[in-house]
């Protein structure tokens, strides 16, 4: 993919930018600021010995990025771009071989199995909360019950008073006599 640049109203087009082999073993990238490609690093001349890592296509000397293998770069490409690099299957498997999965399911396990205690002691407490509910029903129903029935004894024992209190002045107009006889025998209560 060609790059094009702007020196002072000319314009130039340029081939993908990249160090020449003889001129350095690491990768130069492009000074532009609207570059938007990614190209593979160069490979080193066959002369180069720094002790740095090279970039050939060797299997014995891959040690680029980690433990990537041959199998990682374009073996045909000769050029050393990034023309035969499927850059998502790249980063797809140095993911897959980076993170090591089972810890994280041991996580998703252990959150599986807390949710579900969680969710049934939920239930068990809202089983808990429909039976206070009913009960608490069950306690007004039972308690307006005694209410009226607590209503209907005042009622009759103030009946029952007034029909006394009457039998009682009754008494006294028409038998005097008899009616203090008995109020000393037998006399009513002090708090009555």
């Amino acid at each position: 993919m060609p790059v094009t640049q702007s020196y002072y109203g000319g314009t130039t087009t340029l081939p993908i930018a990249m160090a020449p082999k003889s001129q350095s073993p690491y990768y130069a990238p492009a000074r532009s600021a609207y570059r938007t490609t990614s190209v593979s690093p160069p490979e080193a001349a066959d002369s180069v010995t720094t002790g740095v890592p090279s970039f050939t296509n060797s299997a014995s000397s891959s040690h680029y990025a980690g433990s990537a293998s041959a199998a990682d770069y374009d073996a045909g490409s000769s050029s050393g771009g990034a023309s035969g690099i499927d850059l998502m299957d790249l980063l797809s498997d140095r993911l897959t071989t980076a993170i090591d999965p089972i810890p994280l399911d041991r996580n998703i396990a252990t959150q599986a199995q807390t949710s579900g205690a969680l969710n049934a002691k939920h239930r068990e407490l809202l089983a808990l909360q429909a039976e206070a509910q009913r009960r608490l029903a069950s306690s007004r129903a039972n308690f307006a019950d005694g209410m009226k029935a607590a209503k209907e004894v005042k009622k009759d024992l103030e009946w029952t008073q007034k029909r006394v209190s009457g039998l009682k002045s009754k008494a006294h107009k028409k038998y005097p006599a008899q009616y203090a006889m008995a109020k000393e025998r037998y006399p009513a209560p002090v708090d009555y």
